[in-house]
């Protein structure tokens, strides 16, 4: 045993012997402040990050993996976000371009601007929760049911699956991040599954009734490049025929029925492809995904109804190695602890998605800034890529639905947060959204963002002894930002800008709003930091929070700015004229604002000024979109003296 698993091992055993507080009957009893269940995308982040805020945090996952989709099955390529590195998502992404040498080293495949091998994922996670004070991870712990006191949920029961023996975990709040929503079904949480009818939405993407059906699902292969001259080819599976994959690229196409493909063979599989010469096995369409719908199954049913997903990526393996030619492909053997080779779970794309205090439909994506409960407002986790759903394996599912471009997105806080259940908190693809919204919601970097956000929320509500639907929206936020993860998906203001914060806090009060635009698969949504102020817009946009005069002039100035503040911070006790002592931590200045002097304010504005990095000073001066959100967040501050709920209403 090396010194780092020695350490490891000891100082595991020391805090979990610090919660222990009963071990009889083959049962033993935990108690703790943060319990995660599942150490999923989400799981893994939420852990880490409840942890770190100083919370005595427990992830209990059933397999030894963590990451979940991103690791365990096999989905080693992150869609979207490129452009938004959010938080534990950014953290891990700079840990892969560590360890693989720079960015290019990770851009392998066509899919994704960062792909890598299972393992890597899994061993960085790792290190992460291994380095990360107050986290206890406990392995091969299988969820059984959750622990309910007078309609509370206090923690879950797990079974150990090398002992047999039954481990209960006591925790002031519980995090389901399992891969199904599997702890908010069985504490009896109010859910949906499967797709809403246009009546209950009004999205105007799926036009037909509601009904069960999900997404497809897909296991996963991980193929390694074992030389020319190898013949990895597999035996032939049963019921094995490449009519079923015809159409798959362009080197088999017989079907003319089927729709065309695009891609060769070689093309087909550097879609996935990953560093030191292997491929993720993961192809929409004529590959390898498959529809079975086994959330609701028991464990049991659910691994024998996974197997057909198992069968059905041999067959397309086989037609890879038989069919196309590529026999030097075999599945890898330095990726996985299996039998088989196969990664650890199957990669599911929807849960079920718990009822939370707010429903996020695709009209918080497409038009945020338009709709009476300004949701954005209550930002934690932003996502850039395209509502995209697999539905080909089922012809039963709308193969038509009508989706349209949309912009990046912020997710907001109360869909993490069940509407009538105390003691729980929602994670991964279990989320409070549409199924239509699930579509880009459940994506890997998302995920992790999610985990983020439910671990900062538990944290809080543990150290405060509350309720999670009674922490702040903006403390949740605050302890974000203050972790270098994203609340407003702003393209154009990356979190390495001197100002990103400043520019996070105004954009989530609405004063300075941006401007979606879908682009693709990289979606953007932009602040325009170097425009200058639109007077009219502003306006409109000041009006929930101060009163401006309504000049006959496009640009708003410096010094009319000055007025405003100095007007608001005698007129308005709200604004904690001390935020007056406010303290940036970027460029590590504070300043006692003098709002009683007009003269002594601006001199002291000009020095601020010079530390903010803005250039140019004078009061005549017409005001860029970035001078002016650096100096209300400075001054008045609006992102914390106005409160808001969890629909995003001031308070």
């Amino acid at each position: 045993m090396s010194w780092f698993t020695r350490k490891l091992v000891k100082g595991t055993f020391v805090f979990l012997f610090m919660l222990a507080i009963q071990s009889t009957h083959g049962q033993q009893v935990f108690r703790t402040d943060v319990l995660v269940v599942g150490a999923s995308a989400s799981g893994i982040a939420a852990g880490i990050q409840s942890a770190r805020m100083g919370a005595q945090t427990i992830i209990a996952e059933p397999s030894t993996w963590l990451g979940g989709m991103i690791t365990a099955a096999g989905v080693c390529a992150f869609d979207g976000n490129h452009n938004l590195p959010s938080g534990i998502f950014g953290e891990f992404r700079s840990a892969l371009y560590k360890l693989y040498g720079g960015p290019n080293k990770v851009s392998t495949g066509w899919v994704s601007n960062t792909l890598f091998e299972p393992h890597v994922g899994d061993s960085i996670f790792k290190s992460m929760a291994a380095t990360t004070k107050n986290l206890s991870v406990k392995y091969q712990l299988q969820f059984i049911k959750t622990i309910v006191e007078n309609g509370v949920i206090k923690g879950a029961e797990f079974k150990q699956a090398q002992t047999g023996k039954i481990i209960r975990i006591y925790a002031k709040q519980v995090i389901d991040a399992t891969e199904l929503g599997d702890v908010l079904a069985n504490a009896g949480v109010a859910y949906d599954l499967g797709m809403e009818s246009n009546e209950i939405t009004k999205e105007n993407v799926h036009k037909g009734p509601s009904n069960n059906i999900v997404q497809d699902i897909t296991y996963v292969a991980i193929l390694k490049d074992y030389g020319v001259g190898k013949d990895c080819t597999i035996v032939r599976p049963p019921n094995y025929d490449p009519a079923e994959f015809d159409g798959a690229c362009t080197d088999y196409y017989n079907n003319k029925t089927r729709q065309k493909p695009t891609v060769d063979a070689q093309k087909m599989l550097n879609y996935g492809k990953l560093p030191n010469n292997k491929y993720m096995i993961n192809w929409p369409g004529y590959g390898n995904d498959m529809y079975l719908n086994v959330v609701e199954m028991s464990e049991t049913d659910r691994n024998i109804e996974l197997l057909k997903a198992k069968e059905q990526t041999l067959r397309f393996v086989y037609f890879i190695q038989h069919q196309l030619g590529f026999k030097h492909l075999g599945f890898a053997d330095d990726e996985y602890p299996t039998a088989d080779r196969f990664p650890i779970i199957p990669y599911h794309r929807e849960s079920r998605r718990v009822k939370g205090l707010v429903r996020m439909d695709v009209h918080h994506i497409a038009k945020p800034f338009l709709l009476e409960n300004p949701l954005y407002r209550t930002g934690i986790a932003v996502g850039d890529y395209p509502i995209d759903h697999h539905h080909k394996k089922n012809p039963e599912a709308p193969q038509h639905l009508d989706f349209y471009g949309v912009p990046s997105f912020n997710i907001p806080l109360g869909t993490l947060i069940p509407a009538n259940t105390n003691g729980l908190i929602v994670a991964e693809k279990s989320i409070s959204v549409s199924n239509v919204v699930n579509g880009t919601t459940r994506l890997q970097a998302i995920a992790l963002l999610i985990g983020q956000a439910a671990g900062t929320l538990a944290a809080t509500a543990a150290k405060e002894n509350i309720q999670a639907s009674k922490v702040s929206v903006r403390k949740v936020q605050e302890a974000l930002l203050a972790n270098n993860a994203y609340i407003i998906p702003y393209f154009d203001v990356p979190v390495s800008h001197p100002h990103f914060e400043a520019v996070q806090k105004i954009g989530a009060t609405g004063i300075l709003k941006g401007q979606g635009v879908p682009t693709g698969w990289a979606n953007r949504t932009y602040f325009h930091p170097d425009s200058l102020v639109n007077r009219t817009e502003l306006i409109k946009d000041m009006a929930p929070y101060y009163t401006m005069d309504n000049a006959q002039k496009k640009k708003l100035t410096l010094s009319e700015a000055v007025n405003l503040i100095l007007k608001t911070a005698s007129g308005n006790k709200s604004t904690k004229t001390p935020q007056a002592l406010h303290s940036n931590k970027t460029l590590n200045q504070q300043t006692h604002w003098n709002f009683s002097n007009k003269k002594a304010f601006i001199q002291q504005l000009q020095q601020a000024w010079i530390q903010w990095k803005l250039g140019y000073f004078d009061p005549s001066m017409p005001l860029t979109r970035l001078e002016l959100a650096v100096l209300l967040n400075a001054t008045l501050d609006p992102f914390n003296t106005k409160p808001v709920n969890h629909l995003g209403q001031l308070r």
